[in-house]
């Protein structure tokens, strides 16, 4: 009777595991799925896989595809596939020179834009000099400032860095000024009735508010980081992951083509895992159902 009756209480007690898990659980269980369709079309012969190799195929020989991945000797004079780091260290600095030019784009493009969103809103002559043109160069494609980059910057980290910038840069400014705009009104005019300066609103109350449409923002241009970075990548701008994949297009090796994607995807997703993460930290004053955390 004591058991039965102490049953809740026990439950109750019972230790929960954080959140991250169980998303993170559901994640796996996706892709999982994925890969046993993937599977079951090579099994039934509708997968060719000399051109679509399933997983296993792609993921079986990991030691085989990191020797295509010192991609640093391909602009050595002489230099073969075999000299160079190891097969392992060559895959961590690969993709590690390919993370470090999305970080180090993505945040330049973040503070430029959100910088220029507000100083757009907040001086109005700037808006006139300035928004017309970000405007006007917003629809342009990556793509074509890839020979901008390669004159002003020729080969290596600057010009790959330099196309994930204005990759995002003139659409996350509009996002900004359009977060600024959808500022609920009634927060501004409190804070103008309590006697705050415009220096404060957009200080304490126009800045705080955006933040968490600010950080959906650049998670979603994460995903654009990383396209325009192996643009610039493949062609020739730079090593990394984006050499890896002209290379294996130029030698029609599909599973180093797959290997690689599944590599990118990999990363791309802790990525955006760990923003998720960084989002439920930082905007603490956010009620944590909200849909702004949940990204919706």
């Amino acid at each position: 009777m004591s058991v039965a009756l102490n049953a809740p209480a026990m439950a109750l007690r019972r230790p929960s595991l954080p959140p991250w898990v169980g998303k993170l659980g559901w994640a796996v269980v996706s892709i999982g799925m994925f890969c046993a369709i993937w599977e079951a079309l090579w099994a039934a012969g509708l997968a060719d896989p000399r051109l679509l190799p399933p997983p296993h195929v792609f993921l079986g020989n990991i030691a085989g595809q990191a020797k295509f991945f010192n991609t640093v000797s391909r602009w050595q004079v002489g230099a073969g596939m075999d000299s160079g780091p190891p097969p392992a260290l060559a895959v961590v600095y690969t993709a590690g020179a390919t993370i470090g030019r999305v970080l180090s784009g993505l945040v330049i493009a973040s503070v430029l834009s959100v910088s220029l969103g507000v100083a757009i809103r907040y001086f109005l002559l700037f808006e006139r000099l300035t928004l017309p043109t970000i405007t006007l160069l917003a629809p342009v494609s990556p793509i074509a400032w890839l020979p901008v980059a390669i004159f002003m910057f020729g080969i290596g980290n600057r010009p790959a860095v330099f196309m994930v910038v204005v990759a995002l840069l003139f659409h996350m400014t509009l996002s900004t000024i359009a977060q600024i705009d959808g500022v609920n009104r009634n927060f501004i005019h409190v804070a103008r009735t309590m006697g705050a300066s415009k220096r404060q609103i957009y200080a304490r109350v126009i800045v705080p508010a955006i933040l968490p449409g600010m950080l959906l923002v650049l998670r979603m241009n994460l995903f654009a980081a990383w396209m325009a970075v192996l643009i610039a990548e493949s062609t020739g701008v730079g090593y990394g992951l984006g050499q890896v994949i002209m290379l294996a297009r130029n030698t029609f090796n599909p599973s180093l083509v797959f290997f690689t994607i599944a590599l990118i995807g990999v990363l791309g997703f802790a990525f955006d895992f760990a923003l998720r993460l960084l989002q439920n930290r930082l905007l603490y004053w956010v009620p944590k159902g909200s849909e702004a955390l949940r990204g919706l």
